[in-house]
């Protein structure tokens, strides 16, 4: 034997009480559980008063990139995430070709940077992921992004698409699965994602669920239609046959305070009628993403250039101004913008670092102009790759959803920028720590297989998220009274406390509370296609 955990308290990902049991590792598996003070190794870990649960699965991660530039990926590792899902909210970097890369890599600098010199040696799922393949600190699953895939069909137009185009989008769909994509994510307030109808998601949705995959959206709106958009995406699984998970599935913005418990009751309508549904959720309450995304969906159409091109233009600019400010764009949820709300976290353009951590409404303030020509001004000087928090949570809805019966957790963690939001670095043990021994809303074992065992079985993964005999050794050991997220929005990076020993496939991430570098990750693979 090589390793074992010693008398530690079990959180196995079940949900069962904790026990106590040594754990013995070997050859990257776990070998043998047993009673305490019985198995010997070569080497011991006193791990008494200590819990061992199986490494978290951030089910909702934007690492696509960062994963592979940092591949010890300290962000994830000291927290305990063993296992990431990629290609989320229908925008990711396969499949792909020379024309889509380059609109994507602008795009999405916001999310993931635009590394000098990094090298974007693959266009298909199957080439993405056998890059992950080549050494990566955790283990990575991919979701195939449906505006991506539009992208390559259908180009940046807002109009259906034709018959022809959507038989090309189910061959991709079809490769990419049978490539190893566990599923299809979407961004349905991005362009060029939202654009698809409802029929035209049933239809690929059929694909996916036909070939084992599940289906991920970023729903049409998180604010003034969220009910709606939520009752969309249940309708779409139901048409299609295909598996439902709601990515960072919250109820935000002043027009749905204290209305999770109707989202709720519409999945549980769903879920007693036999429909297969999970979430994720993140335990804070701003979000994050690019700054144009506010922007309406007609200003965007057509690509970068044709978008900065509108903003340049003074009536163009008037006409936005006004949709985003006074009827509330597609892009910002249906709500009117309160510029109080929107903080500007990340830019790439230095003459712009001034205006990192404050409001748009604050940096307007300063500079003696109106919010909306200060938001203009600086997505053109940007060249749109600008990040942003936007505080519109609600505290009540997010322990209110974290106690649903298919919740999982998610980082939705943007690893880029000045002052990427904490999330990147402090969910999981964010959720032991507050949620958990501060609060009280879960219990501790209940807890872990939410970010364990829960999400291991929607990726249909039977050999990882739980601690059993024969299972993948991804492990994370951690002090269930010192455990805490110490990443805050003054200092987002900052790595978990009381996690000193974390695992990936036997080997150790994490060490005695140090980070080793290693690189025992690799890609995690559909292996449930039925056709």
């Amino acid at each position: 034997m090589e390793l074992v955990f010693r008398g530690a308290e079990v959180a196995d990902g079940t949900g069962s009480p904790l026990y106590q049991a040594d754990v013995g590792i070997d050859g990257g598996r776990i070998a043998e559980i047993a009673d305490p003070g019985t198995l010997t190794a070569t080497r011991v870990v006193d791990a008494e008063n200590l819990v061992l649960a199986p490494g978290f699965i951030d089910m909702h991660s934007h690492s696509d990139i960062q994963v592979l530039a940092n591949p010890d990926h300290l962000a994830k590792v000291s927290q305990g995430v063993t296992t990431e899902v990629l290609g989320q909210d229908g925008l990711s970097y396969a499949p792909v070709n020379d024309e889509t890369l380059a609109a994507l890599r602008a795009q999405l600098a916001g999310w993931n940077d635009d590394p000098p010199g990094f090298d974007w040696n693959w266009r298909s799922v199957g080439e993405y992921l056998d890059r992950l393949d080549r050494g990566i600190a955790v283990n990575a699953a991919y979701l195939i992004p449906q505006g991506s895939v539009r992208m390559l069909a259908v180009g940046f137009d807002d109009r259906p698409a034709t018959e022809s185009e959507l038989d090309t989008m189910r061959e991709l769909l079809v490769t990419g699965l049978r490539e190893g994509a566990m599923g299809m994510s979407s961004g349905l307030t991005y362009t060029p994602g939202m654009y698809a109808s409802t029929e035209e998601l049933v239809e690929l949705c059929r694909v996916v669920g036909e070939h084992g995959g599940f289906y991920s959206p970023h729903h049409r709106s998180y604010g003034a239609g969220a009910l709606e958009a939520f009752a969309e995406m249940v309708d779409v699984s139901r048409r299609s046959g295909c598996p439902l998970h709601l990515a960072h599935a919250t109820m935000n913005f002043s027009v749905n305070k204290g209305r999770a418990p109707e989202l709720l009751a519409l999945l549980d309508d769903a879920l007693d009628d036999g429909c297969d549904i999970s979430l994720d959720t993140y335990p804070y309450l701003p979000g994050a993403t690019y700054l144009s995304a506010l922007l309406p969906s007609w200003s965007s159409e057509g690509g970068l250039d044709t978008t900065l091109a509108r903003l340049s233009d003074v009536d163009t600019r008037e006409r936005i101004r006004a949709e985003i400010e006074e009827t509330g764009s597609d892009g910002a949820h249906g709500v009117p913008i309160d510029w109080n709300a929107i903080e500007i976290n990340g830019v790439r353009n230095s003459d712009n670092a001034p205006l990192v951590g404050h409001t748009v409404a604050e940096s307007a303030e300063r500079a003696g102009v109106a919010p909306a020509e200060l938001y203009f001004d600086v997505l053109v000087s940007e060249r749109l790759g600008t990040s942003c928090l936007m505080h519109v949570g609600h505290e009540e809805n997010v322990q209110a959803i974290m106690r649903h019966r298919t919740h999982t957790g998610g980082s939705d963690g943007l690893l880029v920028g000045d002052r990427p939001h904490p999330r990147a670095w402090g969910t999981f043990p964010r959720y032991l720590a507050r949620y958990v021994r501060e609060l009280g809303v879960l219990d501790l074992a209940d807890c872990v297989a939410h970010l364990t065992g829960r999400a291991a079985a929607r990726l249909r993964l039977t050999d990882r998220g739980l601690v059993r005999t024969g299972y993948a050794a991804d492990l994370v050991l951690f002090d269930p009274d010192t455990v805490a997220d110490t990443a805050t929005f003054d200092n987002p990076r900052q790595p978990a406390a009381g996690l000193p020993h974390v695992l990936v496939n036997g080997v150790a991430v994490i060490d005695d509370g140090r980070p080793t570098g290693a690189l025992p990750g690799h890609s995690l693979r559909n292996s449930g296609r039925t056709a």
